[in-house]
């Protein structure tokens, strides 16, 4: 069926949800059936159908899956198995914009990140570049792009990013391995990050369900729950908490069912824990958020203060009491959080990202409790570790306006103004 001339056909103008159609078709069932199955209403099957890759990919995916469509298809509808460069349709209607304006609105948004760098990720994601032809192995610049994350160099990391996803398309592209669709999906994931970082929310899903989707074709258990968890602190950052909770939790079990026989796993499960906590935290479910993020603590007991550079779930029993920090913040108890974090010191953490975000962290804690003096403290802390955790990230940035707005008088607040790339009145 799915090398029918009807099928061929559509496949080469990558109708995805077309193909979905007629798997569907095939088996019998009604939109209303499939969307049973996907769990989502026929109206939103029928988009599917309708809009191929403009619609949620991440849906558009458990859709395939459900009717069948083997992987190299599923592949090949993506662009991965065509000889000639991807070219992926942006989700949404495209709209003309005047690059000035573009500038203009970026800049009012407050948004840290150099106006042209983040005009490049969206013109990447609209289209796949050629690829770039580095003779550098795509592995090493990947490892080297994390560094770039690890290190809060986040203009780098934008800049690189496009060359990265373009090369990763083309290996995958022509070798389709796992480890290919791996290396991929990773790569998306890390752009998730970054975006997510800068406040880029709509960029940043559309990269987390792109590395859904890649991570699938790699089989690997790891890389699946890697891109799970970026997806779901994308939602939580678009107020889709349940949504985000159930997508994590979903992960923890498959990353639970590997057996937990390595360290690799372990600290997978770790880190999951403690993204499904805060994420409880955030949707309000104290009791789950608490439970979660002392399973969590119990799992990384056993687990290296110092992990390998390199491995895809780095955390260690001093991240997970960062962790707890922030779920407590997000339960609104700053007391608690701040007795959490109480041993924490900037050594224990490998990368200056880490180091930087302890203090923000212990300085929202601080923040929450109405403490100006000893935020300003702590975010002047993070400026020396990693500029740019305070002058990229949104929320951060807002915290340094309300601390100048209603102290002004506060030690330090004038450098600390500067240093987020804001302007003293």
């Amino acid at each position: 069926m799915w090398h029918s001339p009807k099928a061929r056909a559509l496949l080469a103008r990558h109708e995805l949800g077309a193909l979905i159609r007629i798997g569907r078709e095939e088996r019998g069932w009604r939109q209303a059936d499939l969307g049973v199955r996907i769990g989502c209403s026929a109206s939103t099957v029928s988009r599917l159908e309708q809009r191929g890759h403009h619609a949620d990919l991440r849906l558009l995916r458990r859709a395939a899956s459900e009717v069948g469509l083997p992987t190299d298809v599923l592949a090949e509808c993506l662009g991965l198995a065509r000889s000639t460069a991807t070219r992926v349709a942006p989700v949404g209607p495209r709209v003309e914009e005047d690059p000035m304006r573009r500038r203009t609105l970026l800049a009012a948004a407050g948004l840290a990140a150099p106006a042209q760098l983040l005009a490049g990720m969206d013109t990447a994601l609209a289209a796949t570049p050629d690829p770039t032809g580095s003779s550098v192995p795509l592995d090493v610049r990947l490892a080297a792009a994390r560094s770039a994350f690890d290190a809060a160099r986040n203009d780098h990391l934008l800049k690189v990013l496009p060359g990265l996803l373009a090369d990763a398309h083309d290996s995958a592209r022509r070798t389709r391995t796992d480890a290919a669709y791996g290396a991929l999906s990773s790569t998306y994931s890390l752009a998730s990050q970054v975006l997510t970082k800068v406040g880029r929310y709509e960029q940043s899903r559309l990269t987390a369900d792109r590395a859904s989707v890649y991570a699938d074709l790699s089989g690997s258990s790891l890389v699946v729950a890697a891109a799970a968890r970026e997806l779901s602190i994308v939602l939580r950052h678009q107020n889709q908490p349940a949504a985000a909770e159930r997508l994590i939790l979903s992960a923890v079990t498959q990353v639970e069912a590997t057996g937990l026989t390595t360290e690799t796993e372990a600290s997978a499960y770790a880190q999951m824990l403690c993204t499904t906590s805060y994420t409880a935290a955030v949707a309000g479910d104290r009791q789950q958020a608490v439970t979660l993020i002392r399973e969590a603590s119990r799992a990384a007991r056993d687990l290296a203060t110092g992990p390998p550079a390199g491995r895809l779930f780095s955390v260690t029993p001093a991240s997970v009491d960062l962790y707890a920090v922030s779920v407590h913040w997000a339960l609104g108890d700053a007391g608690a959080a701040l007795e959490a974090g109480r041993g924490l010191r900037a050594a224990q953490f490998r990368t200056a990202e880490r180091r930087a975000r302890m203090h923000t962290d212990l300085a929202r804690a601080w923040w929450q409790w109405g403490k100006p003096e000893q935020t300003t403290t702590e975010l002047l802390s993070a400026v020396r570790v990693s500029p740019g955790e305070v002058r990229d990230r949104p929320a951060i940035r807002r915290m340094v306006t309300e601390i100048h707005s209603r102290h002004p008088r506060t030690t330090g607040i004038k450098d600390l103004v500067k240093a987020a790339g804001l302007h003293s009145a």
